[in-house]
This record gives structure tokens, C-alpha cells and sequence, in this order.
């Protein structure tokens, strides 16, 4: 069985927000949430849907990760990116999930499987646990997601909408 992915606070956040962090969950089953994300979202308001999340679902495996090796350290990323990376590092085969654009470029750099918010709409398109994607992409983007038109476009080919 492959590793449980580590989610960055972004991508909880607006799932959670549009009403999708149960994606998440039928996806991948467990979900590696480092403290640095954690710390992130337990700083939002008390009745944000992430923070509501992530105190509730035992499938979000709340996590120390300890140090960030000097290598990933040198990205100069928040601390959440750092320590989803770190775990992703040490854990061969697990998907870092983050939508950070230099975050994604470090894994990229690392040779670590990367995947966005968008990304996880469509492995669940693909995988049947969702009839459409379209709906969901829209809920996510008033949810705050921002997502080039012609980037939402490309992904919804992909999956024949």
C-alpha cells in the first residue's frame, strides 16, 4: 500500500471551505498533516472549516516531522511546504500535496511526486468518486482557489468535460 500522502494548509483550506475536504478522504483514505501545517491552520478563525476538519477527522493524521534537512531548508519555504516536503522526503513514494508554485518547483527539483488542489479534483474525476469536476472546480474557486482559465480548461478536457 502506498504512503499516505502530506497535504499543505492551502489545499485543506479551500477544500474545507468549499465543501470538498471529504475528497481528501475518499482519494487517498489517510492524510499526513505536518505541525507546521497544522500550527498554520490552527491560528484561522475557531469556526473555519479546515481548523473544524482537522480537529474532527481522525483520517488527518496530525504529525511531527522534526527537523527540515538543509537541503529543503535552503528553499526558503513556510514552515508548513518545508515540513510536507520533509515528510514526503523521507517517506519514498508519498505525493507531497501543495499548491505553492516554489514549493511545487522544490519537489519537482527533489524528484518528489507533486500534486496541486486541482490535481486531487481530477485523480478523483478519474477514480469515480466524483461525477463531475466542473462543479467542484467552481466551488473551489469561490472558495478562493485561483485557477488560470486556461489551466481549468486544460484539466477539464483531460477528464472529458
Amino acid at each position: 500500500m502506498p504512503e499516505p500522502p502530506a497535504c499543505n494548509a492551502s489545499p485543506l483550506i479551500v477544500l474545507a471551505r468549499a465543501g470538498h475536504l471529504a475528497l481528501l478522504r475518499a482519494v487517498y483514505g489517510t492524510v499526513v498533516v505536518p505541525e507546521g501545517v497544522t500550527s498554520e491552520i490552527l491560528r484561522g478563525p475557531s469556526n473555519d472549516p479546515a481548523l473544524v476538519g482537522l480537529q474532527s477527522e481522525s483520517w488527518l493524521m496530525r504529525t511531527a516531522v522534526g527537523d527540515v534537512p538543509a537541503h529543503i531548508a535552503a528553499w526558503d519555504l513556510g514552515s508548513g511546504e518545508a515540513e510536507v516536503l520533509a515528510w514526503a522526503n523521507r517517506h519514498p513514494g508519498c505525493e507531497a500535496i501543495l499548491d505553492n508554485r516554489v514549493g511545487r518547483r522544490c519537489a519537482r527539483a527533489l524528484g518528489l511526486p507533486v500534486r496541486g488542489t486541482l490535481g486531487v479534483v481530477l485523480l478523483a474525476k478519474r477514480g469515480g468518486v466524483i461525477q463531475a469536476a466542473r462543479p467542484v472546480m467552481d466551488a473551489l474557486v469561490r472558495a478562493g482557489l485561483y485557477l488560470e482559465p486556461d489551466l481549468r480548461e486544460q484539466a477539464l478536457r483531460l477528464v472529458g468535460e
